[in-house]
């Protein structure tokens, strides 16, 4: 596990009472925040979240505990964090650039590199074009922009964001979600973590790695959990529902002890990186004559002698017999092929009957596409760079194979009609399925 950038030991809030006697906001709290991920605090209102941020932060001094920056005493120190505040606090008299550059100033950064870092992150947040534009002329969502480009200039390692969204309309809201989600897995954000406070349970879901839920009388962890389903987030998948479900209950029924949902993964546990599946460098047309020869051969016959028929090398047989294990449509078993009851369904179905169980068992068991779909289905406009999953498996393979897995992944997708893609924007648009049950088998 990653030595956290933030721990607390037993810290507590309280406030006296003239007589004496103590009202305690925080019971004494362990808690670490580690890099890399997006951690979420949630709770009822009341809670605490918004003390503990400050604690976190250096904001607030605990009653009592300590809080580490590094494994050394925050007190003292002053942590390389930024924060991000439910009310847009902008200055009105300075325009938006001015605005960005104002922590800079106070850091003592020269002119120059301080106009240069504030114009790159008004860029990075679909701001540019609106420097010199002051605060009453910018409708709530792009407020909230400068001020997630003012945080983000000092290159904090941590971010903070206190309640950011909901001072927004609900599509605003969604949109800044989608594009801080977009922002981060795209490392295009100059910051190790972030850490935010909301009591938007959808919120939490959509956006968070891990998810602490604060229980109250006095404030205190009542559930510690990763999220375990990829970006982006599907709020209709059951998973989603899930854990949406599991934390409302938490936090409804106080006392109660509930399970999380099946799979999560154990807080107290390093999370692996997933690992993709390398895809058989195998076109549908190829797997598709695989299947309806096993079918003439009585479901099974020996791969050589395939290759034979097929005139081909058993080495460029092999990858399209691999992509119909894959897909649950064969089984390879000691030098034979033979087709499953889902392979001889799909090589005696239609045309669009293919397509329609092609796609099926893409989504069923490949988790790249299972990733795409769930994406395209989550955005608002149902489109993503093809870019964005380029990164995401450069992190898995070389170049050179990433370029056969994109060119596997294009040719899959485009059969199964799972999306389209424009080349000249190099965007996967989440197809059209008026079809999506004509022909399909009955269950």
């Amino acid at each position: 596990m990653l030595a956290p950038i933030i721990a607390t030991n037993k810290v507590e809030k309280y406030f006296e009472q003239p007589d004496g006697a103590r009202i305690q906001v925080i019971a004494p709290t362990d808690l670490e925040v580690e890099p890399g991920s997006i951690v979420a605090l949630l709770g009822p209102s009341g809670s605490g979240k918004s003390t503990l941020l400050r604690m976190l932060t250096g904001l607030a001094k605990p009653s009592a505990g300590e809080v580490q920056w590094h494994g050394k005493s925050l007190d003292g120190q002053i942590p390389n964090v930024a924060i991000v505040f439910q009310s847009f606090a902008l200055f009105p008299w300075l325009t938006v650039l001015e605005n960005v550059e104002a922590p800079l100033v106070a850091r003592g950064v020269n002119a120059v590199e301080r106009h240069k870092r504030a114009l790159r992150m008004l860029d990075t947040v679909g701001l540019d074009g609106f420097e010199s534009a002051y605060p009453k002329e910018l409708s709530g969502g792009m407020k909230q922009r400068v001020g997630f480009a003012r945080a983000m200039v000092v290159q904090p390692e941590v971010l903070f964001m206190d309640e950011p969204f909901s001072a927004l309309d609900v599509l605003t809201a969604e949109n800044l979600r989608s594009e801080l989600i977009e922002l981060w897995i795209s490392k295009k954000l100059p910051i190790s973590t972030i850490f935010i406070v909301t009591h938007n349970i959808e919120e939490a879901v959509t956006l968070a790695d891990r998810v602490i839920v604060l229980g109250r009388n006095p404030g205190r962890i009542r559930a510690d959990f990763h999220i375990g389903i990829p970006h982006y987030r599907d709020k209709k998948s059951r998973q989603f529902i899930a854990y949406v479900d599991y934390i409302y209950t938490v936090m409804t029924q106080p006392e109660a002890e509930v399970a999380p949902p099946p799979g999560t993964p154990e807080r107290r546990k390093e999370q692996r990186e997933h690992k993709y599946r390398m895809l058989p460098h195998a076109r549908p047309g190829g797997i598709t004559g695989l299947l309806e020869l096993l079918a003439d051969h009585n479901g099974i016959d020996d791969v050589y002698h395939l290759a034979e028929e097929l005139h081909l090398q058993v080495d460029d047989l092999l990858p399209i017999t691999e992509a119909a294990g894959l897909l649950g449509f064969a089984e390879l078993r000691s030098g034979d092929a033979a087709i499953t009851e889902e392979g001889r369904v799909f090589a005696e179905a239609d045309i669009l009957q293919r397509k329609t169980l092609f796609r099926q068992a893409m989504l069923k068991h490949i988790d790249i596409f299972q990733q795409i779909d769930s994406t395209l289905r989550a955005k608002s406009d149902h489109a993503i760079p093809l870019e964005f999953f380029r990164d995401i498996l450069e992190e898995h393979f070389s170049e050179k194979e990433v370029k056969r897995q994109i060119e596997t992944i294009l040719n899959w997708g485009r059969y199964a009609e799972i999306f389209d893609y424009d080349r000249d924007s190099e965007r996967l648009i989440l197809a059209d399925h008026d079809h999506e049950h004509e022909g399909a088998p009955s269950e």
